[in-house]
């Protein structure tokens, strides 16, 4: 039987050794030892048991729509190019532009999905819900329905420098909406008003709450104590994101939080291209690599950029390494070696373990970190 991609001897997180066959974008089979007489595949990829092959990872809060300058990137760059083969772009665009980031996307090799801004400008402004009049509830209907495939959610940024006097009205109309229209809600908070005790009001199970380690007053800790809301929430079904960003990650928050037993469900960036470059995020896998600093094993950081993102935004084929799903995967290696990590409020540590992405295998296409798009092997044995 001829296949596009056989990959041999990949490590998984749990150090098991496995094989995976590739077919029309999607994974056929997976098992320990694949026979070689099997497949006639066009492609070999030899991880020779030393690689690490997880499901393709996936940050669920980027910014990535190319025309807006504010918040700008392109889906290669916060995407394959660091190791994700699904990018989720958390509210940049509105019901006005969601049709021009939609069709920008079809020329990036990374999956890219959008959560739509409830402004229908979407993030023009820092203050884009400071008039009521922004939210138009027909043209965000209508932009939902006609992107139902690329729309996977509602963002709604409830920080005081968003909303200035309005408070919460804007979440009510957007759990309303998004009520309406079966899809979940990423709330993005901050400085206070609204403060996050009367945000929860508005969220309910399966709602995404982002930038839970902002290190501001407004935040999930009372003194040093984890506030009863956020463990209410956490027993309500919320799913708790960590949104990095240039302000919005304190590795104190993130270590009282881990000692109380509260943990992020998703790991996720909101990069865009000045922290990318400038940092402190850089890409996920730096993201990840402070959860490792922070004690968390890697197979529960793998599972916060691959099954649980799947499931914060309902991809109903990707986040696992399983036969009938896509095949989008993330070949890397964890490596010792010394590394500054700095958080959102200037605080550095040295860590001793790096994460290195290598190479991805993108809607069942292979492509070496290392090379441009264009030079990557088609045919042939690649060892990695």
């Amino acid at each position: 039987m001829k296949i596009d991609i056989l990959i041999k001897g990949g490590k998984t997180v749990d150090k098991s050794i496995i094989d995976i066959a590739i077919l029309d974008d999607k994974i056929i089979e997976v098992k320990n030892q694949i026979d070689d007489s099997k497949y006639q595949a066009n492609q070999i990829i030899n991880l020779d048991g030393e690689k690490f092959i997880s499901a393709g990872w996936i940050d669920i809060h980027t910014h990535c729509y190319e025309r807006l300058d504010l918040y700008k990137d392109y889906p290669d760059e916060v995407g394959i190019k660091s190791g994700v083969t699904t990018v989720v772009d958390a509210g940049t665009t509105g019901a006005l532009d969601i049709g021009k980031f939609y069709e920008d996307t079809k020329k990036y090799k990374t999956n890219v999905y959008a959560l739509i801004n409830i402004a229908k400008q979407g993030i023009t402004s820092q203050d884009e819900l400071s008039s009521m009049m922004n939210i138009d509830e027909y043209e965000l209907k209508r932009a939902v329905k006609k992107y139902k495939d690329f729309v996977v959610g509602i963002k709604a940024r409830m920080s005081k420098s968003v909303v200035i006097s309005n408070d919460v009205e804007p979440l009510k109309v957007a759990k309303r909406i998004k009520n309406e229209l079966n899809l979940p809600m990423m709330v993005h908070f901050g400085s206070s008003p609204p403060t996050i005790e009367d945000i929860f009001d508005y969220m309910e199970k399966g709602d995404i709450l982002t930038h839970i380690y902002n290190g501001k007053p407004n935040g999930i800790l009372r003194g040093n104590e984890v506030k009863k809301e956020i463990i209410e929430a956490r027993e309500r079904g919320i799913i708790l994101d960590v949104g990095h960003g240039t302000e919005s990650f304190s590795m104190d928050i993130a270590m009282k939080s881990k000692d109380a037993g509260i943990f992020p469900d998703t790991i996720s960036t909101d990069i865009y291209i000045k922290n990318r470059i400038n940092g402190p995020v850089y890409n996920l896998s730096t993201t990840m690599e402070k959860f490792i600093y922070m004690g968390y094993s890697l197979e529960d950081i793998i599972d916060k950029v691959t099954k649980n993102a799947a499931d914060a935004i309902s991809l109903k084929n990707k986040g696992l390494i399983k036969e009938g799903y896509d095949a989008d995967l993330t070949i890397f290696d964890v490596v010792n070696e010394e590394k500054e990590l700095q958080d959102s409020l200037n605080k550095s540590v040295i860590t001793s373990t790096s994460i290195k992405p290598r190479a991805v295998v993108v809607n069942g296409e292979y492509l070496n970190i290392g090379k441009s798009i264009g030079e990557n092997e088609k045919k042939g044995e690649t060892i990695v």
